[in-house]
């Protein structure tokens, strides 16, 4: 009985490092993807024109939820040279923006895993395990890594349901004096979260990132916190 404790014990030690590893794995960066498409006439060198952001919408205008997006703009904008005007008035550009997210849809996902129903990662005790041949923690012969009752009989595809959302930005460019047309953007993305404040900031990085880009092209630009991807959309 001791010796079947110490080898428990010991294998135990030996899963802590993969546990360990699957656990860091769980929170490695999240990335949101976006597909930005961009029509654009050939633009000045930004030397200090300055600009002023409008809601699309009118029923926007004046909002703070509408003054948070409008200031990520601004900073996206200043960044590559331009500067914020103190009035519409007294701008050279006139930037439009708008922000949406839709109801959602139902999506369902299975999941053939084959090998047995387990509930993750286990701590396995060896192929046949202190606990018999139907595993335990993961000790059975189907399943080294699922947690509970390991049988290949009862096991099945995983069928989940959840909701996804698609939100996106609009972003408009015109010159004041005449009216002319400089700029169209829009980025959308499919993602499980309809939180506004989250996703907008995330469309707007999408949506300048190499900024003004190649008129008339669709990216797919995945952004995480560690780096940042570009290629062409799907």
């Amino acid at each position: 009985m001791l010796r079947s404790m110490s080898s428990i014990k010991s294998l135990t030690r030996l899963a802590l490092p993969a546990a360990i590893a699957l656990g860091l794995g769980a929170c490695a960066p999240t990335a949101f993807k976006a597909d930005v498409s961009r029509f654009a006439v050939p633009l000045p060198a930004p030397q200090g024109q300055t600009f002023a952001v409008l809601a699309e919408d009118p029923r926007l205008a004046g909002g703070l939820e509408f003054a948070t997006y409008a200031n990520a703009v601004a900073a996206e904008l200043t960044q590559l040279g331009y500067s914020r005007a103190a009035s519409p008035e007294s701008a050279d550009m006139l930037v439009r923006f708008d922000y949406r997210v839709d109801g959602g849809r139902e999506r369902v996902r299975t999941d053939f895993a084959g090998g047995g129903a387990g509930f993750g990662a286990g701590f396995g005790a060896g192929r046949w395990g202190p606990w018999g041949p139907w595993g335990g923690w993961g000790g059975g012969p189907f399943g080294a890594w699922g947690m509970g009752f390991n049988d290949p009989f009862l096991g099945g595809p995983n069928v989940r349901s959840f909701t996804i959302y698609t939100s996106a930005v609009d972003l408009k460019i015109d010159r004041r004096a005449d009216g002319q047309r400089l700029f169209e953007g829009k980025a959308e993305a499919v993602s499980r979260s309809n939180r506004l404040p989250a996703l907008v900031p995330n469309l707007v990085d999408a949506l300048f990132t190499d900024f003004p880009g190649n008129s008339g092209e669709t990216l797919r630009i995945t952004i995480r916190d560690d780096e940042k991807t570009v290629r062409p959309a799907e």
